[in-house]
């Protein structure tokens, strides 16, 4: 009989692949990272037969190490990068072009045209601005979702629009290149998850949209089919785990809030990752947010009703600590971030600003870049490593607070998870600026074992979710230990440094 479960935890830096056991322990891991490719300031790309390779390789690195065969996997589950776009060849397989990853800019002519051109959206509405596809898709014009990355390449690449029309060109999220490949190109599929990240699904009806094809100028020709996040899709075609069941996929985020067992509408969770995304679930219903979140789809299992969330996106927070790391070298890994910051006693009056792509949630600004405020001779490099720490933190607040006033619930505990909870001065500091419980679960790989849990539910591996929440543990909560005077005034300049970095871009 099966004894494990397994996840492709596909994401922006590097994929691995992670087997579990029936409670929920890594048996074998195996991580491989991948190129960031940057060809002009804004531009971030990735290779998709790079990421292939990397999948192929931890895939079998756990499958040897854990010394596991195909006989011993109820069924794998995908978790990935959302909104990355990949086109590929439906004949060949392959790719017409790098990837177009979440936070690349180079579309933001095609918003400034979107969002000043008069006319109706889905729900039938006169509507212009950022907000004119929001009422079907929860989501506002940005160049994070992939409705204007794919139409990017279709008006660039030389022919590629009539291969597309033609049927010949396949547009996926990461999900559904890797499942492709996976299935020996028998299968093009996504998930609601992913799908609800394209800008081009209808809430509502959980599929592809007509009035938002022809608005964004998208052939229909191209895309996946949309599923559950939770069924059998195919078997395995070849490799370590030939004729394992692929049973679940979930976007990276929405994988997270299942691992940490958010069940029920109010639950929420927060992961620090090269970005940092903040979701709560809010059931069966929709929720249209008034202060500048996203409504996307949590889950679906089977033919169950989806279950919604509302979601705080953050474009820079992991990925700042790299940049220290990267571009201004004042680090050598980004494991000594801490000890940097903590060699000072306080930011030192340096508020940090990260709007590399422009700002995310709940501002939604693309012309925005990023800004270091409140410099003079006394600030060093600690100060600039604690302020680009507390500058996530600050973040999340702000989320957060538009959370509360779009769900009208009140947050006690912030679960959270990713590479950035193992700083301790940050997660200190996020209880301080919040003033709640912040609490760390003891199974740290939530993302992963969020698309295992589903896809062992796809199988009958696992009998429901009562059984996934009864596992659900703490391994660390930090409490608030600021004062009122203290948080309000940091958090108050806080808000002034970001009015610094709007309209920077002409």
């Amino acid at each position: 009989m099966p004894r494990y479960t397994a996840a492709i935890d596909q994401g922006t830096t590097s994929t691995r692949f992670i087997i579990f056991d029936q409670h929920g322990a890594s048996i074998a891991c195996a991580q491989k990272e991948h190129r960031q490719i940057y060809p002009r300031a804004g531009w971030v790309e990735h290779d998709p037969e790079e990421i292939w390779r990397a999948t192929q390789e931890v895939m079998q690195q756990a499958a040897a190490e854990g010394r596991i065969s195909a006989n011993d996997i109820a069924a794998i589950g995908i978790t990935n990068q959302r909104e990355t776009t990949i086109l590929w060849d439906r004949k060949t397989g392959a790719p017409v072009c790098n990837a177009i990853v979440w936070q690349d800019t180079r579309v933001s002519d095609y918003i400034r045209e979107l969002a000043g051109s008069a006319g109706q959206d889905s729900a039938g509405q006169d509507s212009a601005g950022i907000d004119r596809f929001r009422a079907a898709t929860g989501l506002p014009l940005s160049t994070y979702f992939s409705s204007l990355k794919i139409r990017w390449a279709l008006d660039n690449i030389s022919g590629l629009r009539q291969r597309a029309e033609a049927g010949d060109v396949l547009f996926g999220t990461v999900d559904s290149f890797l499942l492709w490949r996976l299935s020996g190109g028998r299968y093009h599929i996504t998930d609601v998850t992913n799908a609800s990240r394209t800008q081009l699904m209808n809430l509502a009806t959980l599929d592809w949209d007509d009035d938002l094809l022809r608005a964004f100028d998208i052939p229909r020709a191209m895309l996946p089919q949309v599923h559950s996040s939770s069924e059998v899709y195919f078997e395995i075609a070849e490799g370590p785990f030939a004729g394992v069941p692929m049973a679940a996929i979930l976007g990276d985020q929405q994988a997270a809030l299942f691992g940490q067992t958010c069940f029920n509408p109010g639950e929420a969770k927060n992961t620090y990752g090269t970005g940092c995304f903040l979701l709560m679930n809010t059931g069966t219903a929709a929720t249209h947010s008034t202060h500048g979140l996203l409504t996307t789809v949590a889950c679906k299992l089977g033919d169950k009703p989806a279950t919604y969330a509302l979601e705080g996106s953050i474009a820079i927070t992991g990925a700042l600590v790299q940049w220290l790391r990267d571009n201004l070298q004042i680090i050598r890994s980004s494991s000594e971030v801490e000890a940097l910051a903590t060699s000072v006693e306080d930011n030192g009056g340096v508020y940090f600003v990260p709007a590399f792509s422009g700002l995310y949630a709940p501002y939604w600004k693309d012309s925005a870049r990023g800004v270091i405020a409140g410099l003079t001779r006394f600030a060093n490099k600690g100060h600039i490593a604690r302020a680009a720490l507390e500058g996530t933190a600050f973040q999340t607040r702000e989320v957060l607070e538009a959370m509360e006033k779009d769900s009208g619930r009140k947050l006690g505990v912030l679960r959270v998870d990713g590479g950035m909870v193992q700083n301790d001065l940050l997660m200190q500091f996020q209880a301080d600026i919040l003033n709640r419980q912040v609490v760390k679960p003891a199974n740290k790989e939530t993302t992963a074992l969020g698309a295992a849990y589903a896809a062992g539910l796809a199988v009958g591996f696992f009998k429901g979710t009562q059984e996934l929440s009864a596992r659900w543990a703490v391994e660390k909560t930090w409490e608030p230990q600021l004062s009122a005077d203290q948080r309000e005034r940091a958090y108050r300049m806080w808000k002034k440094a970001v009015t610094r970095s709007f309209d920077w871009v002409e």
